[in-house]
């Protein structure tokens, strides 16, 4: 991942954890009304991608224990990992695409209330994204990959200085293509072909020459709305479209959507499939479970959207119906570091990924609560605009000043916290039984990404190598770790 330039490494924010009498009067553990129910307390949990649904999409015992483990601590809202709505191959991904993936959506749904004691809401986050390739070889993406065109004949006739060479065959441009130096090949491929072959192939909604992207927004709103449907089938309290980071929906609000079919280019129209999106789930499912987005109050990348274009998304989101609006930041691939041979481009490896996902090592103004100031902005906008419609959160808060404290400033209605959570998922329930001095502290290096970014079933290293031959501990597939966070013992 990127890192600051300066690598100014930060201590862990000093605490002073309240009582249980000072927690019960705390804004933190007060109620508010998302939509058509009442979440008991303002802690949230947002989606993380955990890695242990099978290879199919379906869940497994493990995505079970998984969020049994988070709903123990009894957080608020308690949001699944993104949720794929297409029924398409995507590996070790949850999916909510087919009627097929009811039965364990419903296991999950009254595993999370079993262990919170009703007292969680669990929402799903649903993701569209587009098709991207592993980085191929040179030889490769020469020999197979590249779609040969009169153009790259002309390029190369002209680069040896012979008009008369002919290359008849496909075969011959492609040996000779091959054969040409890196220096020589900006003067014979595109800016994207070459992108393609550094970095692997992926569609851009911009790519209204292909069939399949053109009709994105005759497509989508049906399947968030069939995706949603099935949701409110299997039990969830609610549904968080995933509008946020590098993928389909962030993809068309992005300034860099040049989309000329009125779904691209100024704002109005760069949200208009969002909009449509949020109504055809609404006429779908009414108001029966609660309907919220998450999305970027900043893109982070050259000529990406910044906070005043997230305040005006923000005002427009929550007039199309929104129950509640959660704020992140970066995650794109346009500032992605380039991927080994065969591997795909990750898109929190760049400065956007870093913002995301902010490390100990940071530059003066740190890593914790770095981003508070977009939910802030965008809340302001939204309040301006006559609604109430909650602001969540999120980026490095992890102890309970700092929560309470936005709160207070007014700069979101609730709090969402992941790394810490996954480092401690009881920290919430332990502020308020008065014993925060018994929480993991997260420390912020990013052991856990890391591993998402392998794909690899995530943990966190300051409970993934206790007790594994205990008889009740799950080890994951690398024999090396425990899945779950050991239990709290009183």
């Amino acid at each position: 991942m990127w890192q600051p330039p300066e690598r100014i490494k930060h201590e862990l924010p000093a605490v002073s954890w309240p009582t249980a009498e000072q927690a019960a009067s705390a804004r933190l553990f007060q109620p508010i009304a998302i939509g058509p129910r009442t979440c008991r307390v303002r802690t949230w949990l947002p989606a993380m991608v955990p890695w242990r649904a099978s290879e199919d999409g379906f869940v497994t015992p493990d995505v079970i224990d998984w969020y049994r483990r988070f709903a123990e601590g009894k957080p608020g809202v308690l949001v699944v990992e993104a949720t794929g709505i297409r029924d398409v191959p995507s590996g070790p991904l949850l999916r909510i695409g087919h009627d097929r993936f009811l039965e364990g959506l419903k296991q999950l749904t009254a595993a999370v209330r079993e262990a919170s004691g009703g007292e969680t809401l669990l929402f799903i986050q649903l993701i569209d994204f587009l098709q991207i390739r592993r980085r191929p070889p040179r030889d490769k993406f020469f020999g197979r990959f590249l779609a040969i065109t009169e153009r790259h004949r002309e390029a190369l006739r002209a680069l040896g200085g012979n008009s008369d060479e002919r290359f008849e065959t496909e075969e011959a441009v492609r040996t000779r293509l091959a054969a040409l130096p890196d220096s020589e090949l900006p003067y014979v491929l595109t800016a994207r072909e070459i992108e393609d072959m550094e970095r692997g192939y992926r569609d851009r909604v911009t790519d209204t020459h292909l069939p399949h992207i053109k009709e994105l927004p005759q497509v989508l709103p049906g399947l968030f709305a069939d995706a949603a449907e099935r949701a409110r089938t299997a039990g969830f309290d609610g549904v968080e479209l995933h509008f946020a980071h590098a993928y389909t929906m962030a993809s068309f609000l992005s300034a860099l959507n040049t989309r000329d079919d009125g779904y691209g280019g100024k704002r109005p129209h760069r949200v208009r499939l969002p909009v449509e999106v949020i109504g055809a789930v609404r006429q779908r499912i009414a108001n029966d479970i609660v309907v919220g987005c998450r999305y970027l109050g900043d893109d982070v990348i050259e000529g990406g959207n910044r906070v005043d274009d997230a305040a005006w998304f923000g005002v427009e989101l929550a007039k199309a119906g929104l129950d509640f609006l959660s704020i992140s930041k970066g995650g794109k691939f346009e500032d992605a570091k380039q991927p080994k041979v065969g591997w795909s481009s990750y898109p929190y490896t760049g400065r956007s990924g870093y913002e995301c996902m902010p490390t100990i090592y940071s530059d003066e103004r740190g890593p914790f609560a770095r981003n508070v100031s977009l939910s802030a902005q965008i809340r302001a906008a939204v309040r301006a605009a006559g609604m109430q419609t909650p602001v969540v959160g999120a980026g490095g808060i992890c102890e309970f000043a700092q929560a309470e404290s936005v709160l207070e400033r007014g700069e979101a209605d609730l709090v969402a916290s992941a790394r810490q959570s996954l480092a401690d998922p009881d920290w919430f329930l332990k502020i308020r039984e008065g014993r925060g001095g018994e929480i993991r502290r997260c420390e912020f290096t990013n052991y856990c990404e890391a591993l998402d970014q392998q794909h690899k079933q995530v943990t966190c290293k300051l409970w993934d190598r206790e007790a594994l031959d205990a008889p009740d501990v799950t080890i994951a597939s690398d024999g090396k770790r425990r899945l779950i966070a050991p239990k709290w013992r009183r």
